[in-house]
C-alpha cells in the first residue's frame, strides 16, 4: 500500500507530519528517506508538535538521537546522516530504543542497514517542481493501518 502527497511549503510539510501523528498510535518505526533539505526534519517537527511537544525540534545530526517523553508516548528521533559505520549503533545501545511502546522516527535509515530492523512505514521525500513529493509505503500491518486512516 502506498500513498503520495504534493507539498509546496514548510507549513504544509509540518501539517502532513501532524496528520501522521494523529493516526500513528503507540509504538512502531517510521523511516524518512530523501536528500539533504528535502523536509525530513520539518515533517518530524509537525509530527512531534501534534503529539504535544512544545519547543524547538532540530535534527540530531551529531547526537544521533533525541528522545521526547510526551503524554502520547515516547518518540525517539534518529538522524544517522553522520554515522560512520552501522556497528556504531550497537555501542550506543540502539536496540534499547526500539520497543513495542516507543515510536522511532529514523532519518537516513540506510546508514544503519543491518542493525536497524524493518520499518512499519517508509516515507520518501523528493524534490519536484515547486516543492516536494512525499510518498508513504507501508512495510507492515501497522503501516497499512496508518495509511488507511489518513485523509
Amino acid at each position: 500500500m502506498e500513498r503520495r502527497w504534493q507539498v509546496t511549503t514548510a507549513d504544509e510539510m509540518e501539517a502532513l507530519g501532524g496528520c501522521f501523528a494523529n493516526v500513528a498510535g503507540h509504538g512502531g518505526v517510521i523511516f524518512l528517506q530523501g536528500p539533504l533539505g528535502a523536509g525530513k526534519t520539518t515533517w518530524v517537527r509537525g509530527f512531534l508538535g501534534a503529539r504535544g511537544h512544545v519547543g524547538a525540534v532540530k535534527s540530531p545530526t551529531y547526537t544521533l538521537v533525541e528522545s521526547y517523553l510526551l503524554a502520547a508516548g515516547t518518540v525517539h528521533h534518529f538522524d544517522l546522516y553522520r554515522l560512520g559505520d552501522p556497528e556504531e549503533l550497537e555501542y550506543m545501545g540502539i536496540r534499547d530504543y526500539f520497543s513495542d511502546d516507543t515510536l522511532c522516527l529514523v532519518e537516513w535509515p540506510e546508514r544503519g542497514a543491518g542493525i536497524i530492523g524493518p520499518a512499519d512505514m517508509v516515507l520518501t521525500l523528493i524534490y519536484c517542481d515547486n516543492g516536494r513529493e512525499l510518498s508513504a509505503c507501508a512495510g507492515s500491518e501497522k503501516g497499512r493501518e496508518i495509511l488507511a486512516q489518513l485523509d
